[in-house]
C-alpha cells in the first residue's frame, strides 16, 4: 500500500499542479510548510514531554484535543512532507537540464522515497528538523523569484537566510521551557538542519540547484529559423524513419550556419535575461569546452509555452559543439549538442516545424 499511495501521489501532482507562478499552487504549498512547522513544534515538544498532561480538562479544551490529535502526528507529518517533496520534483523536474542539477534532482527522489518507506524512522527529532529544513529552503528558492519578480543571487541568498529563521524559530518553540543537562544541548538538536541548509547554499554555488523558476519549454539546433505572422518557422533535415521523435537536427556542416532556438518559460512577473552560451572543442580532443560567444537574451515571463529567441553562428569549425542556456549568474537551464563535420554528409530533404 505504501507503493501504491507513493505513486498515486507523484502522479496527482503531475496532473494537479499547473504552473509555478499560479497563486493557488503556491498558497497550498505556503499552507503545507506552516503546517509541517506546526506538527514538527508539536512532535518535538512531545518527545521532550513539555506538553502537560489533560485528563481533567473539558472534552473541547486544545489540551485534550492535542492529545487526542497525538497518535496521528507522524502520519500527518508523512503526509505533508510527501506532498511538498512530490511537489518540488514536479517543478524541479521542468528545471532540470540532465547535466549538473540532475544531482538534485536525484536528491529530492531519494528523499520522497525515504518519506514513503521509511516513516518509522520519522521519530528521531534531528532527522525530521533536518526534512523541515530542506523543503523550507526549497519553498523559499521557488516562492521568492515568483513573488518578487527577480531572479539573481541576492534573491536566493534571502531565500536562504529565510530558510535559517523559520527553522531557528521551529527549534526555539520546541525547546521553550525545557530543562537541559549542558547550555550547548539545545543548539547541537539543531546542527543537522541547518547544516542541510548549507549544503544546498553549496550546491547553488556548483550549480547542481535546478534554475527555478525558470524551464526551458523548447529547445534545438536548425539550419534556418524564421518568424513569420507571430510564429517560428524551424528547418531542419528529414530524420530517419528510425529517429521519428527528432524535432531538430545534431549534425551541421562547416560551411553552413547554425542555429539555436529556445522557448524559456518564466513567471508571469519575472522579467530577467538568459544566455546562449556557445562552446567548442576540436573532435578527439579530451580538452574542455572552450567558450566562442555568450549572447545574452532578454525574456518576459508568462507565455504558456515559453518566451521565444534564436542565437546563430556561421562557418563552425569542424568539432563538438554545445550550447548551453544559461541565467545571467551562469546557472544551467538546458543544454543543446549537436557536432559540425568538415566533409559534405549525403542531402537530405529539408524539414520545417512551427513553434
Amino acid at each position: 500500500m505504501a507503493s501504491v499511495f507513493f505513486f498515486g501521489g507523484v502522479a496527482y501532482d503531475s496532473l494537479t499542479l499547473s504552473r509555478i507562478d499560479r497563486l493557488q499552487d503556491n498558497l497550498i504549498l505556503m499552507l503545507y510548510v506552516s503546517l509541517l512547522g506546526a506538527f514538527v513544534v508539536l512532535f518535538g515538544r512531545f518527545q521532550l514531554g513539555l506538553v502537560p498532561p489533560a485528563p481533567s480538562v473539558p472534552r473541547w479544551h486544545p489540551l485534550r484535543v492535542i492529545h487526542r490529535i497525538r497518535l496521528h502526528i507522524t502520519k500527518a507529518i508523512q503526509f505533508l512532507l510527501g506532498g511538498l517533496l512530490s511537489a518540488y520534483l514536479y517543478f524541479y523536474f521542468q528545471s532540470t537540464s540532465f547535466t549538473t542539477t540532475a544531482f538534485f534532482l536525484v536528491v529530492i527522489v531519494l528523499l520522497l522515497i525515504a518519506n514513503e518507506f521509511l516513516h518509522h524512522r520519522l521519530s528521531r527529532l534531528t532527522l525530521l528538523l533536518s526534512l523541515f529544513a530542506v523543503v523550507t529552503f526549497s519553498f523559499f528558492n521557488l516562492f521568492l523569484p515568483v513573488i518578487t519578480g527577480w531572479m539573481n543571487a541576492g534573491i536566493f541568498w534571502i531565500g536562504v537566510f529565510l530558510s535559517a529563521v523559520v527553522v531557528w524559530q521551529v527549534l526555539r518553540l520546541i525547546w521553550t521551557g525545557a530543562s537541559w543537562r549542558t547550555r550547548w544541548e539545545p543548539f547541537l538538536m539543531g546542527v543537522p538542519a541547518f547544516a542541510c541548509i548549507l549544503i544546498l547554499a553549496g550546491f547553488y554555488v556548483l550549480n547542481w540547484i535546478p534554475p527555478v523558476p525558470l524551464a526551458l519549454k523548447f529547445g534545438g539546433m536548425y539550419h534556418q529559423v524564421e518568424k513569420i505572422n507571430g510564429q517560428y518557422q524551424l528547418l531542419f533535415r528529414d530524420r530517419p524513419w528510425y529517429q521519428f521523435w527528432k524535432r531538430s537536427d545534431d549534425h551541421f556542416q562547416s560551411d553552413e550556419p547554425a542555429y539555436c532556438f529556445t522557448a524559456v518559460f518564466a513567471p508571469v512577473s519575472l522579467k530577467t535575461t538568459i544566455y546562449h552560451h556557445w562552446q567548442y572543442r576540436p573532435v578527439s580532443s579530451l580538452k574542455r569546452f572552450q567558450t566562442t560567444d555568450r549572447i545574452p537574451i532578454p525574456i518576459s515571463g508568462g507565455r504558456e509555452k515559453g518566451y521565444r529567441g534564436y542565437t546563430a553562428k556561421q562557418r563552425l569549425n569542424p568539432g563538438e559543439w554545445r550550447v548551453n542556456v544559461e541565467t545571467e549568474d551562469g546557472h544551467i537551464i538546458g543544454r543543446l549538442l549537436f557536432q559540425v563535420k568538415e566533409k559534405k554528409d549525403h542531402d537530405r530533404s529539408m524539414r520545417t516545424i512551427l513553434y
